[in-house]
């Protein structure tokens, strides 16, 4: 399971741009995650949109409502499984792109900021139960790549001693 939490000054997303981003974002990271685009597996991916009033933000020292800036702040929350210094800055670069575009931009703001947390493997809980990313390998294997699942696999193996 994957959570990204969307915050932005109120009025900043309309509806359309957040349609888009529901599926940008999500792709986004799993493409990564997962090693292809399979468009199933976006069933494991939630994103939430919060808006903060303009004088509930301040960037630089002074409230938005006073001094209007472009922020926006994400947080990308994931299960541990491979992430390699390069597969998070692939997911940060691809999240720029992704706003950039649903924006109408050509270069993402510099008041963007993205937050990429990994969720220590047994510390995330769905259904009742604790999860673990062996459990959706096990149970969605034709998600994956081999090769993500390989290395998924062999990275957990050597971090958690199993």
């Amino acid at each position: 399971m994957t959570f990204i939490h969307v915050m932005t000054p109120q009025g900043r997303l309309n509806a359309d741009q957040r349609r888009v981003l529901a599926k940008t974002l999500t792709d986004a990271v799993l493409v990564p995650e997962v090693g292809k685009l399979t468009p199933e597996a976006r069933r494991g991916y939630q994103i939430h949109f919060v808006e903060r009033p303009l004088d509930m933000i301040a960037h630089g020292g002074e409230l938005l409502s006073d001094k209007p800036s472009d922020v926006m702040v994400l947080d990308v929350v994931v299960m541990d499984c491979c992430w390699t210094r390069e597969d998070r800055a692939t997911v940060i670069r691809n999240i720029h792109a992704a706003l950039a575009d649903a924006c109408g931009m050509k270069t993402p703001s510099p008041g963007w900021w993205i937050n990429f947390r990994i969720i220590e493997e047994g510390s995330w809980g769905s259904r009742g139960g604790v999860l673990s990313f062996l459990d959706l390998l096990e149970h969605g294997a034709s998600h994956f790549s081999p090769e993500r699942a390989a290395a998924i696999r062999t990275a957990l193996a050597v971090k958690y001693e199993r």
